[in-house]
């Protein structure tokens, strides 16, 4: 049975997803090709389903034998990304969200974060894409005063952002979308884990160009796929999270692809971007996956009074595990940092004038 309109577009509640659903509505056709290369030479590099909000689906990640692209496959289409990721586009998603992926928000990692760009020059105007709470322009802008944030994002929580004076001005919608609109007008853009969101990283990268004045910079932060901790974690590893990660690039190949655009990378690496939370998040989404919280989808077991008391004995039965998990992260990071067990990498790039421009790169997302 085809499924209804709300559940192709979302409307119904947050967790419903109603048997005998159609998947050819929620995703495209499986590629027998590369996004990034083109190349035919592709392998599975796992096989998961939603860890994260418990929605029913099952997901595959392949790896492109040739560049080393990962990429969701088949992918979600877009009536398929607003199903299983409104809730987080528009901060309404689970608890657990925040605590596996919350460590990427701390405030000390945003102040490094700014001072890293800025010791490439003093910006007057800054977008921060994907912005979200927009948790890192209302920490840069305490140690920046002088600095206008402005934030983007695709869903209803950048609203909430200018409301709570987190910054100026909010843009809702996708950066390609509104790039003509806000073209030429920022020195500083910022994408901290957008770019793995994203249908096409590609246009992403043209679109900041656009809104960029010439000599302004581009600092991105993404997850690292040839990182070690990805094969030792498998479905595991936080940053393979499906469904909401479509893309996950390798340096190497963000970094030609920046200079094809017209970018001069004048800084990247991995020891800065690293997150300390690979133990961590991995024993949270194992314990979500044993005993999902409440509310969640009725793909979960049916609640009982069993259920429920086991539901609330077990974060705290396991809390010295996660504490012990989250401290062997800490002990661990200053040798992840230095090794390809780093999770994660910065890339700065500056934007070079109309006329340095290169051929704006092939293929697309």
């Amino acid at each position: 049975m085809p499924p209804t309109e709300q559940a192709v577009t979302g409307r119904r509640p947050p967790h419903a997803t109603g048997p005998g659903q159609r998947t050819d509505l929620l995703h495209e056709p499986r590629r027998t090709d590369c996004p990034w290369c083109g190349s035919t030479r592709l392998s599975t590099r796992l096989t998961t389903t939603d860890l994260l909000q418990h929605r029913s689906g099952t997901f595959v990640l392949d790896r492109c034998d040739d560049c080393a692209h990962h990429f969701q496959n088949p992918r979600l289409t877009p009536q398929g990304l607003d199903f299983y990721c409104r809730d987080l586009h528009d901060g309404l998603g689970p608890a657990a969200a925040e605590r596996i992926l919350g460590a990427r928000h701390s405030p000390r990692r945003h102040r490094a974060a700014a001072d890293a760009l800025l010791r490439f020059g003093e910006p007057e105007s800054w977008l921060d894409v994907g912005t979200g709470r927009a948790l890192f322009p209302a920490v840069a802008k305490e140690e920046h005063p002088y600095i206008a944030f402005d934030g983007l994002d695709a869903g209803a929580v950048v609203e909430l952002a200018v409301a709570d004076g987190h910054i100026e001005e909010g843009h809702r919608g996708t950066l390609p979308e509104l790039a003509p609109r806000l073209a030429g007008r920022y020195d500083a853009l910022s994408m901290f884990h957008h770019l793995e969101h994203t249908p096409d990283p590609r246009a992403e990268l043209r679109a900041a160009r656009t809104v960029l004045r010439p000599g302004g910079h581009l600092l991105i932060e993404t997850a690292d796929p040839e990182s070690r901790c990805a094969a030792l974690l498998g479905r595991w590893w936080v940053a393979h999270l499906q469904p909401q990660h479509l893309h996950l690039i390798p340096l190497r190949n963000l970094h030609r692809e920046l200079e094809d655009l017209g970018y001069t990378v004048i800084a990247a690496e991995r020891r800065a971007a690293h997150v300390p939370h690979d133990l961590t998040a991995a024993l949270l989404l194992a314990l979500g996956r044993c005993l999902p919280a409440a509310g969640a989808p009725r793909s979960a077991v049916r609640s009982s009074a069993l259920r429920r008391a086991l539901r609330a004995l077990l974060p705290r039965a396991a809390a010295p595990a996660v504490a012990a998990a989250r401290g062997i992260d800490h002990l661990l990071a200053p040798a992840a940092r230095r090794t390809r067990f780093a999770n994660a990498y910065r890339i700065i790039a500056r934007r070079d004038p109309d006329d340095a421009s290169g051929s704006g790169g092939g293929g697309g997302g």
